[in-house]
């Protein structure tokens, strides 16, 4: 599959389990802007953007750098509370989604969200997938 394949079964993935949640689901007329979508949480809208996030091993690879074209040659960079405020990420080998508050990521090429626990069980700083599976982490987000 090409990125471009990825990344609109990533972003329609993330569309439906925004829906399944009964949060609705802003998306943009233009393009180039920093987030693929926004989420209208009542109280605040959310600006998401979507990654496609591959499986290695036992975990799933979340990546938050950019890289596009601009007037002098590619632009790399990573993503900032500036830009966006949640990454949505779907892994299509555990078809599953997960919502990455931007505070985790900010100024990180990628996060590694553990499906297992680690072989030599290390336990201080791992991001469990759990801990950020869609819906739990949206509801956190949305409130009472």
């Amino acid at each position: 599959m090409t990125s471009d394949q990825k990344g609109v079964i990533a972003e329609t993935a993330v569309i439906h389990s925004a829906a399944k949640l009964d949060v609705p689901v802003l998306k943009p007329v233009n393009d180039g802007l920093r987030y693929d979508l926004a989420f209208d949480l009542g109280h605040r809208i959310l600006r998401v953007q979507c990654k496609w996030a591959p499986r290695r091993g036992d975990c799933i690879i979340v990546n938050s750098r950019t890289c596009r074209r601009g007037r002098d040659g590619f632009i790399r960079s990573t993503y900032s509370p500036d830009d966006v405020d949640l990454v949505a990420a779907y892994c299509a080998d555990v078809d599953s989604c997960y919502a990455i508050p931007i505070g985790r990521l900010a100024g990180r090429p990628s996060i590694a969200l553990r499906l297992a626990p680690t072989k030599n069980n290390q336990q201080k700083g791992v991001n469990w997938a759990g801990d950020y599976e869609f819906a739990a982490k949206l509801s956190q987000l949305v409130g009472p």
